[in-house]
């Protein structure tokens, strides 16, 4: 542990300065080749680097104000056994390091695996039963073929991303938007878990961190910069999603959107991305089509398996009865009265007929009496 607190403390105490960006960082690095050296620079050295600020050199010339504060975060981070990852590190993410402003080091739990592509999957907080479905399976599929599925750990599109690259055995990222020490959303602590176990969780942000809105914009250049990839599923006009494509955009990297309703602001961000130019996406090899030289030559036998779903978690039945409503019933919720007056039943039968498709998996109801077809029924 010794070892580790003298090794990292320059990097936590280069983090205090004040103005100091991640920008100017990763200049200063790339510079002096460590931060023990730019501690130790004179300020004429400082004021060698392009576009270095006097407030910024003076911050460092005085950085041992600094240093209570930076060793107090280090032991935190220490004494939980968080593991650290600095840019200058040969396991550092490769296309993450590439981008203008790279985290000059991440916090993270699980196991760094360098050796597989990723690809961010994100999407609406508040998705429609299609757009949770869609990203549950392209993400499974993915995984299948030998991608790193990276997403934000947030409600909706980003947890079923994780879930179904970890249903297909597969590696998931997550990307905070706050400390290690603080979770959130709440409900998804079980899968931070299981991610931690199984994938790896990162942060940039100190351990005790909230996730306060201004850092989920911040968060997301992570996440279009470890991706090779970006693929939006779900996102209204403004949304962050369409904040990761950009980036994605800038970063040269690809950017896919999966198209939805017409009749549905939940696809209209996608939709938008699609007459900028973003790749449309039917299924995960309208992606590999395009990311396959990604794949290590060890899975290139993946890329022409047999499409898999992810298992059926419930038991699925397909009555006569219920068929003429089934056919009624879409990807996108619809509400009951409609189906009363297309199915030409009386609205007890109807009402009945969904319960049992609701019971055996056919079905998802929604709030406010609508319903959309499960996915798995197909």
């Amino acid at each position: 542990m010794q070892y580790s607190f003298e090794k990292y403390l320059p990097w936590f105490v280069l983090r205090e300065v004040p103005f100091l960006g991640n920008t100017m960082y990763k200049k200063l690095i790339h510079g002096f080749q460590s931060p023990e050296n730019v501690l130790n620079a004179s300020k004429n050295q400082l004021g060698m680097i392009d576009k270095i600020s006097v407030k910024i050199i003076n911050g460092i010339k005085n950085h041992k104000k600094f240093q209570d504060r930076a060793k107090k975060e280090l032991e935190l981070i220490l004494n939980k056994n968080i593991q650290i990852v600095t840019l200058t590190d040969p396991f550092y993410p490769a296309l993450l390091k590439q981008i203008p402003d790279p985290p000059p080091f991440l916090t993270y739990l699980g196991q760094l695996d360098n050796s597989a592509p990723c690809l961010s999957v994100i999407g609406s907080r508040n998705a429609t039963s299609y757009g949770l479905s869609t990203s549950e399976n392209l993400s499974y599929n993915l995984a299948k073929k030998g991608f790193q599925i990276v997403s934000g750990l947030a409600r909706g599109i980003d947890a079923m991303a994780h879930k179904g690259a970890l249903k297909a055995g597969g590696k998931t990222i997550a990307v905070m938007g706050s400390g290690l020490n603080k979770i959130y959303p709440r409900e998804n602590t079980g899968l931070f878990k299981t991610i931690a176990q199984k994938g790896i969780v990162f942060s940039e942000f100190k351990i005790n961190a909230d996730p306060l809105p201004t850092n989920f914009p911040i968060r997301n250049r992570i996440i279009a910069g470890l991706s090779c990839g970006s693929i939006v599923v779900e996102a209204a006009k403004r949304s962050g999603s369409l904040i990761t494509a950009r980036l994605a955009t800038e970063y040269n990297r690809e950017v896919f959107a999966v198209p939805g309703s017409i009749k549905s602001k939940k696809s209209q961000g996608t939709h938008s991305l699609l007459k900028q130019g973003a790749r449309l996406v039917e299924n995960e090899m309208d992606i590999i089509d395009e990311l396959h030289h990604f794949i290590h030559e060890k899975k290139e036998n993946y890329l022409h398996a047999p499409l898999q779903k992810p298992k059926p978690t419930h038991y699925k039945t397909k009555n006569l009865k219920d068929r003429k409503l089934i056919e009624l019933i879409e990807p996108y919720p619809v509400h009951i009265d409609v189906l009363i007056e297309k199915s030409g039943m009386g609205s007890s039968k109807v009402a009945s007929q969904l319960l049992d498709l609701e019971l055996n998996g056919s079905v998802i109801r929604h709030q406010g009496n609508y319903y959309s077809i499960s996915e798995e029924y197909h």
